[in-house]
């Protein structure tokens, strides 16, 4: 009998403890689940697409740059910063580059960073050079291989001077998983899935509605202040304001995803925090030599004296980009030119096409020459808020001295297209921005590429001679040379009015009041997603 008491004491003691011990963790797991998740949503006007590190649209750049990393990065102050690679050696007669990779460093999916596998990523990327044939450095790349296991080696066909520079940009010279790469190892078409080094993980995706991103907790970095990041896809631009009016997105950032009137709308409501880059990239016109009416330099400086310049970014960008007046900003390397601006001039403009035999019929206000009108196709992203109004008041300027446009606003891939088919007179255009001109934007233009710069300056009769220039200018290991060939070549851009300089383009940032550390950063396309935190 005393045995049972005993045994049956001991039995309740054991379950009181259990019982109690559930309770503590039910407690526990209560006080977990009431925990607020650090997350934010921010809008962005297209999807952003199957996210593969070696392609490009439709997948957009700002979420790239979330999942994936390079071996370098470009720094604020306009260095070149340690990235994947913690230190390089460049030989003396600039072919050869040793790259040491980060040691520790893993893949979202926990999978190791190595050697081997950042080979086979820049093996896919080369296999498909032709379609990165608007990078330099594809062009000068002869082989690429293994050291060790946390080094590796690229060795250049001849020298190519912004090697670095390229090797930094958002794409296609990031890296994937092996998890990642499809059964047949090759990316030109697709990938397995988006797994990268980068600060972020996809975590959810639903094609055109949005894409959820939670912090990748294998970062070799500081890793991101908030846990996730909602990016919901909308189009409309006025429907992303009266989202974040209603409070259901915390974050607007970046170039045309609002109107310059809605960022000052809301900046001057006093309710949001608002940020504003420095300029970034030259916003222009890309004018095609090919199409008829704009093969004309008559016609192209007729366009760019007719425009009001000063009352069209007064009127929408509000003040926020500041006037350009050359396709590239004197603050890009080389560019630091004094060539003279061409200025709203109406008068002039006339002149010229009167001069050139286009006349104006009083009847329709539109010029002809020998029974054909001065009609031109004007094609704008049709997601691009700023775009749209600016592609509108450029019409009205230009009827004013004779020229009919006709508007077309086109996803952003058919626009190029567009361009490249001789389908279009103008498009707008932006340049790469840091670090990627001039160099680049050289390149574009002696080489066949998305972009469409190939083609809308082949119609020129010295195209071949710039295209030589460019070649030149890329392999040049004079410093002196090289400044001398792209003052050659952008003076001549100039002079031909190929491209209508706008404004350098700036990212903008509007943010509910709770949220810190919103800071644009020195890259277009790098967004501070990182540094952002919800205040307590």
């Amino acid at each position: 009998m005393t045995n049972l008491k005993m045994k049956t004491g001991l039995l309740v003691r054991i379950v009181t403890v259990l019982l109690l011990a559930a309770l503590l963790g039910a407690c526990s797991n209560a006080e977990q689940s009431q925990t607020p998740l650090k997350a934010i949503s921010m809008a962005w006007p297209r999807d952003v697409g199957p996210l593969n590190p070696h392609l490009y649209t439709p997948s957009e750049m700002f979420a790239q740059s979330m999942v994936y990393d390079s071996l370098v990065s470009y720094g604020a102050n306009g260095e070149i910063e340690p990235a994947l690679a913690e230190s390089w050696e460049i030989s003396d007669d600039g072919l050869t580059y040793t790259f040491h990779l980060r040691q520790g460093v893993r893949y979202s999916d926990g999978s190791a960073f190595d050697a081997d596998n950042a080979v086979r990523n820049f093996e896919a990327i080369l296999a498909n050079r032709n379609r990165h044939s608007w990078m330099g450095i594809v062009r000068h790349i002869g082989e690429v291989n293994k050291v060790d296991e946390h080094t590796i080696r690229l060795r250049l066909t001849d020298y190519y001077y912004p090697v670095l520079q390229d090797l930094s940009f958002v794409r296609p010279f990031r890296f994937l998983a092996d998890a990642g790469f499809p059964e047949d190892g090759k990316t030109s078409e697709t990938i397995a899935g988006p797994i990268g080094t980068g600060p972020w993980k996809l975590k959810e995706y639903k094609k055109d509605e949005y894409a959820i991103f939670e912090r990748n907790e294998h970062y070799w970095g500081d890793k991101p202040r908030l846990e996730q990041i909602t990016v919901k896809i909308i189009p409309d631009p006025e429907s992303i304001v009266m989202a974040f009016e209603k409070g259901d997105i915390g974050l607007i950032y970046g170039q045309g995803v609002i109107s310059r009137d809605s960022f000052q709308y809301l900046k001057d409501s006093g309710k949001y925090g608002v940020a504003l880059s420095e300029g970034l990239n030259t916003r222009g016109i890309i004018m095609n030599t090919q199409m008829d009416g704009t093969s004309e330099l008559a016609v192209r400086r007729a366009i760019q004296y007719g425009i009001d310049k000063d009352a069209l970014l007064q009127n929408i960008t509000k003040g926020t980009e500041l006037k350009a007046d050359t396709a590239l900003g004197r603050n890009v390397p080389y560019a630091d030119l004094d060539l003279k601006p061409i200025d709203y001039d109406p008068g002039k403009a006339r002149q010229l096409l009167d001069e050139a035999g286009w006349k104006l019929d009083p009847g329709s206000g539109i010029r002809m020459k020998q029974g054909r009108p001065l009609k031109l196709k004007f094609v704008y992203i049709e997601t691009e808020a700023v775009q749209k109004q600016m592609a509108e008041v450029i019409q009205g300027d230009l009827a004013k001295i004779g020229i009919k446009l006709d508007l077309q606003g086109a996803e952003v891939m058919l626009g190029l297209q567009m361009l490249r088919n001789g389908e279009a007179n103008m498009n707008f255009w932006s340049s790469y921005g840091t670090p990627n001109d001039p160099h680049n934007f050289a390149t574009v233009i002696a080489t066949p590429t998305m972009d469409g710069l190939y083609e809308a300056f082949s119609g020129l009769p010295e195209k071949a001679e710039m295209d030589g220039i460019v070649q030149k200018a890329l392999i040049s290991k004079n410093d002196e040379e090289r400044s001398r060939l792209y003052a050659e070549l952008l003076s001549r851009i100039h002079e031909q009015a190929v491209i209508y300089p706008i404004s350098y383009e700036a990212n903008a940032a509007v943010y509910q009041p709770q949220l810190t550390g919103v800071a644009p950063t020195a890259s277009k396309y790098r967004f501070p997603l990182e540094t952002i935190d919800v205040a307590p």
